[in-house]
């Protein structure tokens, strides 16, 4: 599905599906938060880590599926495959956003 989303979150994805975890870091602030798997990662190095592991623990791929929200605050439902029971699944991303930098993601 090709949705209309906010030019960060589109590299995000695009970084995201490729496993670039360079590109998908470079979409985070310096001091961005992340909420996933009932953890908090906090900066760069933190959400680096997170990013490296969670490629290499699910092997994941996105589809967007909507967008809701207007700018700082969007959400996200992205269809989520890969290596890991019950895929896939449909979490909504909840992303906040300031000058083309994502602040926080939070994964429900």
């Amino acid at each position: 599905m090709n949705l209309d989303l906010p030019p960060i979150l589109q590299k995000h994805v695009e970084a995201s599906n490729r496993h670039d975890v360079k590109s998908s870091l470079a979409c985070f602030s310096d001091n961005a938060v992340v909420r996933d798997e009932v953890r908090e990662f906090r900066g760069q190095r933190m959400i680096e880590d997170w990013i490296v592991k969670t490629i290499e623990k699910y092997k994941f791929q996105f589809e967007p599926v909507s967008v809701s929200g207007k700018e700082p605050e969007f959400v996200v439902a992205i269809e989520v495959s890969g290596t890991f029971p019950g895929s896939p699944v449909t979490p909504d991303y909840r992303f906040l956003v300031e000058n083309d930098n994502i602040l926080s993601l939070t994964i429900d």
